[in-house]
């Protein structure tokens, strides 16, 4: 197939990982007799430095041809000030809106061989398989803002339709999977949530009666996952719950640098991004994990490309890397010999079968 594919580094670590990503893409792309036609745009402070925006129109008009977004990562100290008028992340949320994608799609899978760099217990781990579906163009990240001398507020608003698309995305997800939904509010507490929670209901009673619905509370959700994580199939919540959430879930992992993300709108093209950050700490100095980068470009190649046997491919491939031993520097133990970023995409490019 021929598919043009958008390309934003980003910042930090952003344009490590993307060179990783691009890579396996095109020994897929070899591999499988496919053409896959790059283009690299400018986003987040990177954009900013170079033209005075975080998303420029450019960069839009790059996105909006592409059938595919890829971002590496966006933001760091040198942009950092809350007070700034332009800042890296309104880049990202822009992208989001202008894109259309409404629903952040973050797998959860823990590698055998990784499970001692993961904070809990080897038997907590065991199991855990689960997806988090998280609602991304509404909330309180979008909402309207004030600030004046004395106070600050931000609006957090959902419409019914906002909640029913998101939560039919996750019920079908469910239904491919193992069958449970778990819902995510605070509706002891927020107006919001109490929406949330009756429109989940009713859709999921009317919709989906097959799916069996849990529903908990954000503050127990956030020790569940802690405490039995492999009782969790999909979890399905609102904009800022399931930016904390996911966060919390990579630990599980064992780094954030193996976590991929999706986010998906009702058409085919998506946004594409590990869930970590810049980490400018270590920019350029070839240390960065690829493993979230190159699981995203799996994930895109199943969502956006409707390339499944690729995606599963380029999967194995990190899974045989990992079991193989390679270690970037977020996930090496005593004894274990580590990798650079150009060394682990090699090996895992070396996996492909």
């Amino acid at each position: 197939m021929e598919a043009v594919i958008t390309l934003l580094p980003g910042d930090g670590i952003g344009p490590d990982v993307t060179a990783g990503a691009r890579s396996v893409l095109d020994a897929i792309a070899d591999r499988f007799g496919h053409q896959f036609e790059f283009h690299e745009a400018l986003i987040g402070g990177a954009a900013i430095d170079a033209a005075g925006d975080p998303l420029p129109p450019s960069t839009i008009d790059s996105c909006k041809a592409a059938d595919a977004v890829f971002l590496g990562a966006v933001g760091g100290p040198k942009w950092s000030d809350p007070n700034a008028k332009i800042r890296p992340e309104q880049g990202l949320l822009k992208l989001r809106s202008v894109l259309g994608v409404y629903a952040n799609i973050r797998p959860v899978r823990i590698y055998p061989e990784l499970v001692d760099a993961s904070p809990l217990k080897p038997q907590i781990l065991d199991g855990v398989d689960m997806l988090v579906v998280r609602e991304l163009t509404g909330g309180i990240y979008f909402g309207e803002k004030t600030r004046t001398a004395t106070a600050a507020s931000d609006l957090c608003e959902y419409t019914v339709a906002e909640v029913e698309r998101i939560v039919r995305v996750a019920a079908r997800l469910a239904s491919a999977r193992r069958g449970h939904l778990c819902s995510v509010d605070k509706a002891n507490v927020l107006e919001t949530s109490r929406l949330w929670r009756d429109v989940t209901d009713r859709l999921m009673a009317s919709e989906f009666p097959d799916v069996e619905v849990e529903t908990l509370l954000v503050d127990a959700a956030a020790m569940h996952l802690l405490s039995r994580p492999s009782d969790f199939d999909v979890i399905v919540t609102e904009n800022m719950f399931g930016d904390i959430l996911t966060d919390e879930a990579s630990m599980l992992a064992g780094s954030l640098g193996m976590l991929p993300s999706a986010s998906l709108g009702d058409g085919a093209a998506g946004l594409y991004e590990p869930i970590h950050g810049s980490a400018p700490d270590i920019a350029g100095m070839g240390i960065a994990n690829p493993c979230a980068a190159i699981a995203s470009a799996a994930l895109m190649l199943r969502h956006s490309l409707g390339l499944e046997s690729e995606a599963l491919v380029v999967e194995q491939a990190i899974a045989d890397a990992i079991a193989g031993g390679a270690r970037t520097a977020d996930i090496v133990a005593d004894g274990d010999t580590r990798v650079s970023t150009d060394e682990m995409t090699a090996e895992i490019i070396r996996c492909l079968r």
